[in-house]
């Protein structure tokens, strides 16, 4: 950016409204030969106060402005004077700063700001050690312009953290400034590395990598980033998941050590179970950015039958619709008033970050599951995801069953029935029968099957009738979430670790929650090449994609997919193509998991053959054709239908529009443009085309009358509505 060395070269600005911002002016670098160059803005002096007011009402970061210091000169007083000279000098700290007292130097409760006293040894509640200030100079040759100049416009105290405001998570005290700058970014970062395992000579360089983009060379900061790692290292490997004996009591410790973390708990009683709810600061913000308005899936199955508590897990889907756990609880009961419990106390903690954040919809993986929370405290849609029952039928059939043509043709006839459960005609017992009819000499099992999901087999195909099912895709997502979970969770535990809470809660809030931050970062930020690769290719459908449509060759009732792993010349063999109940003869599926070779035999078959729809696809058409019953022929109800169907349609085309297309600067093209204004403080709407606000004009002049009658007259126009 040019730096300017002359104020008369800086355009005059005068933003339209009662009050501006920061944000509505275009900031020049100024310099002279004494200063370093600053950011300033040329304004009607007329206006200073409506550019404070502006500031004070910043949403992120309400606040007030106090003159720090302040000068002035008489007009006339300087005989040789330079373009920015002044007549009339003030400079303006943000009120929670730059103080910060406490006792012992500890962190003080962030306020929306100030308290209203003019005597400053009264404010030591408020200094939060806040460096935003800026200076505004009446110019002695131009008298009517005033030039602002903003020294420091981030909210932050000297360690570079927020220190007050809706978004102050963790205000630090005044100690910090004896160290060099460690946003919670770069705290984070190194955290997780050092979680994950990585060497600790490696987790110091990139430590010193992100400190130098702040602090520049410095030998004292790389002293202190050293100190800093191996300490972090020491407490890491001290660290240990037994604060007590006794696994209750070990809780209680870490709840109370860890309240940021915990949206709900409550101990075991002879009346209340246990149940404890973890969701960090990080998870709150993913929750927030990946919920409103999307999914939101649960995965409810995890440790069933090996952990002392089972692991209910909320996620979202991420920007490559990648599962993310955004929330974790812990607690064998599922009875809906104790489901409400934890659910109402995540969806107010939510909602009390941003009030206007909402859940498109809810899938679950358990017909079990108590709906009537989701319907009151989502108010969503809700969807039904197979991965987990095909995972445990596909399991189940090859652990059973030795003879792989016997294995394709049970898993062919139990997808017969699920895709039988829309028709009319076909009754979904009537092919269980059959088919146990046909398997008669597969007596193990058909004894497995009959004890284990026969007497429930009912309530499932009734939810999956009932509820629109969710896509490959997001069921691949959960999955790929559960295997990586299993994965994390059991690789070095014991059968004593297993049965106490308090480990898995420690390997939920270290490894496991490093492991997931470390992905999103390296994704959106490019760092750890490795581990973004990694991460893109964590889910069956986005390893699916990467395979050419060339590699797929089909052959009467079977499909062979090239290798992209050998050497070019093997193939691995899927049974029943174009059905969700494939079979593939690669390792990951005969583990019992949907593979990347079933999805992508299934994508083709789509489009070459002439297949019956997914099972997702034909819940969609089944709901479509509920909603062209409902209303009469010729009715009011027919063309509101009609306008909501119009709608979402249209939704749908975008959104289709911005997954598909590789451009997205083109299909923004196409949108509509929807013109807005900022609105003011104390009115609704643009103000009117014909106010024309002159630089050298006061509110009297300008309103014809005083601010507060102004005020007050539009406070009961908006009342009243006239």
């Amino acid at each position: 950016m040019e730096i300017k060395t002359s104020v008369s070269d800086i355009p005059l600005q005068n933003p339209p409204g009662e009050e501006f911002s920061a944000a509505d002016l275009t900031w020049t670098k100024f310099a002279t030969s004494e200063d370093h160059a600053d950011d300033v803005a040329l304004i009607p002096y007329g206006r200073v106060e409506a550019f404070i007011s502006g500031e004070c009402n910043n949403p992120e970061f309400p606040t007030r402005f106090h003159i720090e210091r302040g000068r002035k000169r008489e007009r006339g007083s300087l005989k040789e004077y330079k373009s920015d000279d002044f007549l009339l000098y003030r400079m303006y700290w943000c009120s929670f700063g730059p103080e910060n007292y406490g006792e012992g130097g500890s962190p003080l409760p962030s306020r929306r700001y100030r308290l209203n006293t003019r005597n400053r040894a009264a404010r030591p509640q408020s200094m939060r050690g806040c460096t935003c200030h800026f200076t505004v100079k009446r110019l002695y040759a131009r008298p009517s312009v005033a030039l602002i100049i903003y020294h420091e416009r981030q909210h932050v105290n000297k360690s570079g953290f927020v220190c007050h405001g809706p978004l102050d998570r963790d205000a630090i005290g005044p100690g910090a400034k004896k160290l060099p700058y460690v946003c919670s970014e770069i705290q984070q970062q190194t955290l997780s590395l050092m979680y994950l395992g990585i060497p600790e000579e490696n987790v110091l360089q990139t430590h010193i990598e992100g400190i130098q983009r702040y602090c520049g060379l410095d030998e004292r900061v790389d002293l202190l980033a050293s100190q800093y790692v191996q300490k972090l290292g020491m407490i890491i490997k001290r660290s240990t998941h037994e604060l007590d004996l006794d696994d209750l009591a070990s809780i209680r410790m870490w709840v109370e050590r860890n309240k940021k973390s915990v949206f709900f708990y409550q101990d075991s009683t002879e009346s209340d179970p246990f149940i404890l709810g973890i969701q960090t600061e990080w998870q709150l913000q993913q929750m927030i950015r990946f919920g409103h308005q999307s999914l939101l899936a649960c995965d409810s199955s995890f440790g069933i039958s090996k952990l002392k508590y089972p692991l209910y897990t909320l996620l979202v889907f991420d920007s490559r619709n990648h599962a993310l756990p955004v929330a974790w609880i812990i607690t064998r009961s599922i009875a809906k008033h104790d489901v409400i419990k934890w659910m109402k106390a995540l969806v107010d903690r939510v909602q009390a970050s941003d009030a206007s954040w909402r859940a498109g919809s809810f899938i679950i993986d358990d017909p079990a599951s108590e709906l009537d929370p989701i319907r009151e405290l989502f108010a969503c849609p809700m969807l039904f995801s197979l991965w987990r029952i095909r995972r445990s039928w596909l399991k189940n059939i090859l652990k059973r069953c030795v003879n792989r043509e016997v294995q394709c043709e049970i898993f062919r006839r139990l997808g017969e029935v699920m895709h039988s459960i829309w028709s009319e005609k076909a009754d979904p017992m009537a092919i269980f029968e059959e088919m146990f009819q046909d398997f008669v000499d597969q007596t193990v099992f058909l004894q497995y099957f009959k004890s284990f999901w026969v007497p429930k087999i009912g309530m499932w195909l009734e939810s999956i009738k009932c509820l629109p099912l969710s896509s490959q895709e997001s069921c691949g997502a959960i999955e790929g979430y559960h295997l990586k979970l299993k994965l994390k969770t059991y690789n070095d535990s014991s059968l004593n670790s297993l049965q106490r809470v308090d480990w898995l809660v420690h390997k939920l809030t270290t490894e496991l929650h490093s492991s997931f931050w470390l992905d999103l970062y390296s994704d959106e930020s490019g760092s750890f090449p490795e581990v973004k690769e990694g991460y893109v290719n964590s889910t069956s459908w986005s390893r699916a994609l990467n395979i050419p449509d060339s590699s797929v060759i089909f052959e009467h009732d079977i499909a062979k997919v090239l290798s992209q792993k050998d050497d070019g010349t093997s193939y691995h063999t899927i049974w029943n193509p174009g059905s969700e109940f494939s079979i593939c003869d690669c390792k990951w599926a005969l583990q019992g998991n949907l593979c990347k070779h079933v999805i992508k035999v299934n994508m083709v078959f789509q489009e070459k053959m002439e297949a019956s729809s997914s099972l997702s696809y034909q819940s969609f058409q089944r709901v479509i054709d509920e909603i062209l019953k409902k209303p009469v022929d010729n009715s009011v109800s027919l063309d509101l239908a009609m306008a909501w169907v119009a709608q979402v349609q249209e939704k749908v085309v975008r959104m289709t529009e911005f997954a598909t297309s590789s451009d997205v600067a083109t299909v923004a093209d196409g949108l509509l443009m929807k013109w807005g204004s900022k609105k003011g403080r104390s009115f609704f709407g643009k103000p009117s085309d014909g106010a024309i606000f002159l630089p050298s004009m006061g509110n009297a002049q300008r309103g014809g009358g005083s601010k507060k009658k102004n005020r007050k007259r539009r406070r009961i126009t908006r009342l009243t509505g006239v």
